[in-house]
């Protein structure tokens, strides 16, 4: 093998190569099918494109040579013709029922006034209102009718019609003649078409209704529409030409279209890809069965040669093998293949540099094993299936879980509203390698609620840019939480009565309002403050009137709805939002306030106080600018009820006066 050049395992492999002489056949086959496939495709187009040609050719002239035989008939009847006239004027002309089924002449307005051969009931009928009429009187040009089913004979026709004119060039009726779209002649010339097995011609007419085809049950029937075959639809249109789509039977086939433009029909002529096809197809499968036949006596000879060149390979396989299993050091290798031994030298040299490296990693390891489990911190490791491969003793602390417990399990404790939105940002991270950052709520076993800061980052190598995993740091912020959210609270409520405080109130109300503005929902405002109150705090003290201000409070909250906000603004004033609430119902609750406070009272030294309400009410309205007019409007209700005696309700809207909207007073 050496003497005649084989000495190296490049040089040995390339008499593997022989093998590709298959994936050569495969290409040349590929190559012949798309080279015989474009061929296929080009000559049918031609011979489709010729034949309809033909076609569209021959049923113009057909339409025309009808139009020239109608047109002399029409000179032949003067203007004041009579009826006995124009029937023995039509029988004279008896050779036009080579053409037509039967010939008909009408007036200017449309009536039948003679008709040959003579059917009973067609003189006087009125074809006024019917297209083709309509189309010859507006055009004065010759016409062909849409295909109608005649009465007598039930076979579908046309009426090809030309018009007749006066001595002034006016329109003065027509002379038309019924054509069969069976037998009369006008596609004999498709009948002889062959176009193999599965090919055909057709007609159809630009409204989409077929006049002709092989299968005459489909002849009166709407073609298919534009969805099932957009070439035909253009056809329609007026459009000719080739294209490949979908035929009636579902089956894609060639196309070819031309016009018959006298008659405003389309001629089509369709052949089934399967068929054209089909010579191609049966040469490429037998030269595909020839090339497998051929590939199946090489195979052995294939096998021999491979076995013997792989051989050496298998001997490296195998001490590569029992390296890896520690039954040996290094692998040595008997063979004068250049390439061989220099995988097994450069195998050798790597497997010195890993021990090195494995002993390093091995000390590294329980460095961090020993800093993360002494660290407070809660920390895991996450591979990037999406599991966490480890958690140090201070997470698992802190969630109250064991080591061992599934991470499915554990991931049911994450609060529900909290999961799907945390999920989805893990697996975002998972795959754009961003950082997890997510504050959600994780419920304990004993029932206790943490609010955890999650931050995980991905771990890249500093050599070649690959990444590890994602390590994350996992912190418990309840107790902050919990005191911004009080911190919240308290910023938006009043702490006597632990209603909704101006700025509270005020920030529902811009959210009311936008909703209002994109929306339209309906929400109303009831502004008040307190009827003789002032007495209450000059001889009782500031005590007795916070006093009363709770109770006020108490009773509001409970009339009004959970839906519905209230507030004190300040002093003896209160607001009430009623989101989603019409006026009616406004009206109405604010009626309850109004007496359930006047029964309120409070007691001091043998003295019995007690108030009164004066209420605003209002609505928010398309030409308010915002929050601000709707209150100003419920500020004006509220000092119109004290004007009028106070104790009362005023409904001010915006396109009403105050003093029409007054509800009730004591």
């Amino acid at each position: 093998m050496r003497k005649i050049g084989f000495g190296s395992l490049q040089k040995r492999l390339l008499m593997g190569l022989a093998v590709t002489w298959l994936l050569v056949v495969v290409l040349v086959l590929g190559m012949a099918w798309q080279l015989g496939n474009s061929m296929v495709k080009a000559t049918n187009m031609a011979h489709l494109r010729y034949e309809s040609t033909l076609l569209a050719d021959e049923v113009t002239e057909q339409i025309d040579v009808r139009f020239d035989a109608l047109r002399r008939l029409s000179k032949q009847l003067d203007a004041d013709t009579s009826r006995d006239s124009m029937r023995t004027m039509l029988r004279r002309n008896e050779a036009l029922m080579a053409w037509f089924e039967g010939v008909v002449i009408a007036d200017a307005e449309g009536k039948i006034i003679a008709d040959w051969p003579h059917v009973e009931g067609r003189e006087g009928l009125d074809t006024a209102p019917l297209e083709y009429f309509r189309m010859l009187r507006g055009t004065q040009t010759p016409y062909v009718s849409e295909p109608f089913v005649g009465r007598a004979s039930g076979i579908p026709m046309v009426l090809v019609s030309v018009p007749r004119s006066n001595p002034n060039g006016e329109f003065n009726g027509f002379v038309g003649g019924i054509v069969s779209l069976h037998s009369g002649g006008l596609f004999d010339r498709l009948a002889r078409v062959r176009l193999g097995e599965d090919g055909y011609a057709g007609v159809a007419t630009s409204s989409g209704k077929i006049l002709y085809h092989p299968n005459r049950d489909l002849i009166m029937t709407q073609v298919p529409d534009a969805d099932f075959n957009p070439w035909l639809s253009l056809a329609l249109d007026g459009w000719e030409g080739e294209a490949v789509g979908s035929l009636l039977n579902g089956q894609l086939g060639f196309q070819s279209y031309r016009q018959v433009w006298p008659a405003d029909w389309i001629v089509g002529l369709y052949l089934p890809n399967d068929q054209a096809q089909e010579p191609l197809s049966g040469f490429l499968h037998r030269l595909w069965w020839l090339g497998i036949a051929l590939t199946v006596l090489m195979l052995p000879v294939l096998w021999l040669l491979l076995r013997r060149m792989l051989s050496p390979l298998k001997h490296l396989a195998k001490q590569i093998g029992e390296v890896g299993r520690a039954e040996r050091e290094r692998v040595k290798l008997g063979t004068n293949m250049q390439e061989l031994q220099h995988v097994a030298n450069t195998f050798n040299r790597v497997e010195d540099e890993r021990q090195v490296l494995l002993t390093n990693l091995q000390e590294r390891e329980a460095f961090l094993d020993s800093v993360l489990n002494a660290t407070p911190q809660g920390m895991f490791v996450a591979n990037f299936d999406g599991h966490i491969t480890y958690m140090n003793p201070a997470l698992l602390g802190m969630l109250g879980i064991q080591s061992h417990l599934p991470m499915k399990a554990w991931l049911h404790q994450i609060h529900p509203d909290d999961r799907d939105g945390a999920m989805d940002m893990w697996h975002h991270s998972l795959k754009s390698g961003s950082d997890y950052v997510r504050q959600l709520r994780f419920v304990r076993h004993d029932g206790e609620t943490l609010w955890l800061d999650v931050h995980a980052r991905v771990v890249m190598l500093s050599q070649g840019g690959h990444s590890l995993g994602l390590v994350g740091v996992v912190k418990d912020i309840t107790e902050r939480r919990e005191l911004e959210a009080l911190q919240r609270w308290e910023a938006e409520h009043d702490p006597l009565t632990g209603l909704l405080n101006r700025r509270g109130f005020e920030r529902r109300l811009d959210e009311a309002f936008a909703d209002f503005q994109k929306t339209s929902t309906p929400s109303a405002l009831l502004l008040f403050d307190l009827d003789h109150f002032k007495p209450i705090n000059d001889e009782g003290g500031h005590a007795l009137g916070d006093e009363m201000l709770r109770r006020i409070a108490q009773v509001v909250a409970w009339e009004v709805r959970r839906s519905d906000h209230v507030a004190r603004q300040g002093g003896d004033e209160f607001g009430v939002l009623l989101p989603s609430c019409t006026l009616s119902q406004a009206r109405r609750i604010a009626e309850a306030l109004r007496n359930s406070v006047g029964e309120i009272s409070v007691d001091y030294e043998g003295k019995e106080y007690s108030v009164t309400l004066s209420i605003g009410v209002t609505t928010f309205h398309e030409d308010d600018g915002g929050t601000d007019d709707a209150v100003a409007r419920a500020d004006a209700g509220s000092y119109t009820a004290k004007d009028k005696g106070r104790n009362g309700v005023v409904i001010n809207l915006r396109d009403e006066h105050v003093d029409d909207a007054i509800a009730h007073f004591d």
